[in-house]
């Protein structure tokens, strides 16, 4: 094994959103960093998650926006929809992106190593590789501080036959559209995937063990969102777990607990996501996880261990890649430009699911803040509507937004939105919530008409 003589400032292990943040933001104040990634630049967002679902949720919006055009006027023959055409396209422009983080890292001095990175102790960082041969190479580094930015994985559960699924990885594999979809899992993938495959014609089975869908989000969203579905033709299977798959006749048989059995295409998981800690080398230093194997971090970033670091998925802790991104630019600033007291702040973080129609939130849910704050001292206000979109249309979407306030001054901890454009619209709202904004500070801006965000600032 050699050893490169150089000694960096920081080392991370992990070449995502987070940790090419981290990375670019410590060199520009003149750190010498190094980032190590066995994949491909940009980690889950860019390459398996957000970026890529993003192209396919405007791919399967365009396929509804189809069914509309007769109604606004528009003589369209719709000849089909080419999976192979969009999935092509779309790997190209995901290559694209992975040329622009290595060249953005390249222009911050950052040495890239593509290998595998484990801590061999609180300064080594062992690099298993392939040289120029394909032939396997071992490498050990240097480093003052170390940040672990590995991200997740989804998970397959241990049931008979679940290996003939795929998950949000194999999603974006695939390269023909499947007639037949079971999507098994009712957080935000699973739901997001199975408004996907809908729109663009996949007949869709949508499988959860929970009554009600994403669980975590407030309640006029999850709702709204499980009527919208059934509406657009997705088979709601509530309250049911998988107990066994088959694959009989070149189509895979999916068992249900309550016995029923669906013959489909494509089996997708959509049950949870792991932290990428094995074999990284915590257990050489002593990194304290949670059962649940998440890295143990405080509002800073720290690890148990001195001068070791983590964010993102790997922590848990809000798993977004604007999350991860503000943390390790904080961090930075935290470790070398003397912000001794910077890290970003967890609370009112907005969020969007691209659902069909899509979901814009931020803050806190009316449960959360009856816990907080008591019911006497929570009051909302609700509205829904059908967006002036569908003023011609047959097809019809609902919108409907919550605001959830405390206090005599009414002060805004909460807004939740669902409908077309709401994936847009809570951005600049989020900004006044996160500021302080009260009910009053709503009401007293004028409203842009006709939108549904005049809805926002003009709720009774």
């Amino acid at each position: 094994m050699s050893s490169s003589e150089t000694f960096y400032d920081l080392v991370v292990l992990g070449a995502g959103s987070g940790g090419i943040a981290s990375a670019r933001k410590a060199a520009s104040f003149g750190a010498k960093v190094a980032i190590i990634e066995a994949g491909p630049l940009g980690g889950t967002c860019v390459n398996l998650g957000c970026v890529p679902k993003k192209v396919m949720w405007n791919t399967a919006m365009l396929s509804e926006y189809l069914h509309d055009l007769k109604d606004y006027g528009f003589k369209v023959t719709n000849e089909g929809f080419d999976w192979e055409k969009v999935k092509k396209a779309r790997d190209e422009y995901i290559k694209k992106l992975n040329g622009i983080y290595f060249n953005n890292l390249r222009n911050s001095d950052i040495t890239i190593y593509n290998g595998w990175g484990s801590i061999l102790d609180n300064q080594t960082i062992q690099i298993q590789s392939k040289d120029e041969k394909n032939e396997k190479q071992t490498i050990s580094i240097k480093t003052h501080k170390i940040l672990i930015a590995t991200g997740g994985y989804p998970i397959i559960p241990d049931i008979p036959g679940a290996d003939l699924g795929i998950t949000s990885d194999g999603f974006f594999a695939l390269e023909k559209q499947p007639s037949s979809v079971v999507v098994v899992g009712g957080g935000y993938i699973g739901v997001e995937l199975s408004g996907i495959f809908n729109a663009l014609g996949s007949k869709v089975t949508f499988s959860f063990r929970k009554k009600e869908i994403l669980r975590s989000f407030e309640e006029i969203l999850r709702t709204t969102l499980i009527d919208e579905m059934q509406t657009a033709g997705i088979q709601l299977e509530r309250e049911t777990e998988v107990k066994l798959v088959e694959k009989k006749n070149d189509k895979i048989h999916v068992i249900l607990s309550n016995d029923k059995v669906i013959e489909t295409d494509c089996l997708l998981w959509a049950v949870g996501r792991k932290p990428k800690t094995k074999d990284i080398g915590l257990e050489n230093i002593g990194v304290k996880v949670k059962d649940s194997g998440f890295i143990i971090v405080d509002k800073f970033q720290n690890t148990s261990v001195e001068n070791v670091y983590a964010l993102g998925d790997v922590t848990g802790e809000k798993e977004l890649t604007p999350v991860a991104i503000a943390a390790g630019r904080k961090l930075a600033s935290r470790l070398f430009d003397g912000e001794l007291n910077a890290h970003l702040d967890y609370e009112n973080i907005p969020t969007v699911i691209f659902s069909h129609p899509p979901i814009g939130t931020v803050g806190q849910s009316e449960e959360e803040a009856i816990k907080k704050y008591g019911k006497k001292n929570v009051k909302v206000y609700v509205s829904r509507f059908t967006n002036m979109y569908h003023a011609l249309t047959q097809r019809k979407t609902k919108t409907a937004i919550k605001m959830v306030v405390t206090g005599k001054e009414e002060r805004v901890v909460g807004l939740h939105c669902i409908g077309i454009g709401s994936d847009e619209m809570v951005q600049g709202f989020s900004v006044a919530i996160k500021m302080g904004a009260t009910k009053q500070d709503f009401d007293s801006t004028v409203a842009i008409h006709p939108t549904a965000s005049e809805e926002v600032v003009t709720l009774r």
